[in-house]
């Protein structure tokens, strides 16, 4: 076989290797020798749903009517916001087998195969003329192991696994957000509905009482003006049931948003129920319930995380600008054919070459780059400590406003229970008057007003506390499915 035979057929085995390596860089991915796989979960979601079962984040079509966990199961696997944070955790994972890495030796190959054509003429000596055609081919090997960098490896390896654990809660914290938010919108969807079907019910009682005072006037019994009157009030029950579906529709489309979905799309709720049994979960001291969540918030732990990857990226710096001892090795082969002089053929010959020893690589100066490097590391732990008391500060507060939500609510279920009860009692007593004679118009639609106002703060009443729970339980850290109440 020639030079130039062999030089097509190597072309082809590297260009074969170099096309199997391009497209098994997807099956790359798969492979994980240093096992950093095992801090990202499976889903963007199963750090709240589960450990990876098939089921997770698999839906059909949405139920009908809409239960809050369903709501919340698909917000939490197709919120961007999830992905986003899911893919973070990825990132981090990814250099800590990086940092992992740092400590393993490099090696390298490289070989060389090329088509060598010489020809010499040399004037009136015709007989040291040559002209020489041959593959050449190089082969080495190199070997380059760091084995002591005064921490470097290890400080960068550190830095990328509290970025990691940063990644990690910072996951939890997006996910505990918008388990909250979902519920939040869905309950405001609930009462957007119940105040849709409490205004229809107005709307009808409006109407009711417009036929009754119609009746009353065309008898000579009251005067017309308690019909103008009656239908005034109807006309304004026509604009609020109007503007209630508006409220439904948009508090519909919002949490259709939650869930990746168009807000067009079809969502029905169950109606608001009055199975509210206020438990003792949160009855504890409030300096008690900030304390904890200043210690376990994942919005926190990320926060601390981040400070210990900042301090761990100074020594890293520091260590940059120190010596670094590595031991190394290469051996190389050819096959280069000589002579023994000009003129003569050339001969077959194979040459190798190999050594191995130590490096020792001193930085000696580098226009002082590592001493503002090191000064920008420690300005950015500054910065994340500073966040970090931030942090605590705004979880601190959003315990307390959460906390202070709760309790109202808590009180306002007793309070619109019975506004409700006398505003029922006030309505079917003004009703039976207006029938009877003795009572006028304006006591009737006095009566029907707050009856409507009573039905709506029962409903905000329910679907309040119940957020309001789930609010809290999420500025505490502390969110999760078995927070959703058994409805």
């Amino acid at each position: 076989m020639n030079g130039r035979s062999k030089l097509r057929i190597s072309i082809r085995r590297w260009g074969a290797l170099a096309l199997w390596m391009s497209c098994g860089s997807h099956a790359a991915w798969a492979f994980d020798p240093l096992r950093t796989g095992t801090a990202v979960p499976p889903t963007a979601a199963a750090q709240m749903l589960g450990d990876g079962s098939s089921g997770i984040c698999v839906f059909g079509a949405l139920p009908s009517p809409l239960p809050l966990q369903d709501a919340v199961e698909r917000a939490l696997c197709n919120d961007p916001r999830t992905r986003e944070a899911w893919g973070q955790v990825k990132l981090e994972a990814a250099r800590v087998g990086q940092g992992r890495a740092a400590y393993l030796p490099n090696i390298s190959g490289s070989w060389q195969g090329v088509r060598d054509d010489q020809k010499t003429d040399i004037d009136n000596l015709p007989q040291f003329n040559s002209n020489f055609h041959n593959f050449l081919r190089t082969e080495s090997v190199s070997l380059s192991w760091v084995l002591y960098d005064f921490g470097g490896r290890e400080a960068a390896l550190k830095s990328a696994t509290e970025l990691l654990e940063a990644a990690q809660a910072n996951q939890q914290a997006v996910l505990e957000a918008t388990f909250a938010k979902v519920a939040k919108d869905y309950y405001a969807a609930q009462a957007a509905q119940g105040a849709f079907v409490a205004a229809q019910q107005i709307e009808q009682t409006a109407n009711d009482s417009v036929q009754a005072a119609t009746a009353r006037a065309d008898k000579g019994i009251a005067p017309i003006t308690d019909q103008l009157q009656a239908q005034t009030d109807h006309a304004q029950a026509v604009v609020n049931l109007a503007k209630a579906q508006r409220d439904r529709q948009d508090a519909l489309g919002v949490l259709a948003s939650d869930m990746n979905l168009d807000p067009d799309a079809p969502i029905s709720l169950p109606d608001v129920g009055e199975g509210v049994l206020p438990d003792q979960a949160f009855n504890g001291s409030i300096a008690d319930l900030i304390d904890e969540a200043k210690r376990t918030h994942p919005s926190i732990r990320a926060a601390e995380a981040r400070v210990e990857a900042e301090r761990a990226k100074i020594r890293q710096t520091r260590a940059e600008g120190l010596p670094s001892v590595s031991l190394v090795a290469r051996y190389s082969r050819n096959n280069e054919p000589t002579s023994f002089e000009v003129g003569q053929p050339q001969l077959p010959t194979t040459g190798s070459e190999w050594y191995v020893g130590f490096q020792v690589t001193i930085p000696i100066f580098s226009g002082f780059m590592k001493t503002y490097q090191v000064r920008e590391e420690e300005a950015k732990a500054e910065l994340e400590n500073d966040m970090l008391d931030a942090t605590r500060q705004q979880v601190g507060l959003d315990v307390w406003t959460s906390y202070q939500a709760l309790q109202t609510a808590t009180h306002n279920l007793d309070n619109s229970a019975m506004l409700l009860d006398i505003s029922n009692r006030s309505y079917a007593a003004a009703e039976h008057r207006y029938t009877v004679g003795v009572g006028s118009i304006l006591e009737l639609l006095n009566a029907q007003t707050a009856l409507a106002g009573a039905k709506r703060q029962r409903i905000e009443a329910l679907t309040d506390w119940r957020s309001a729970r789930l609010q809290l339980a999420a500025k505490l850290g502390e969110i999760g499915m078995w927070s959703l109440p058994g409805e």
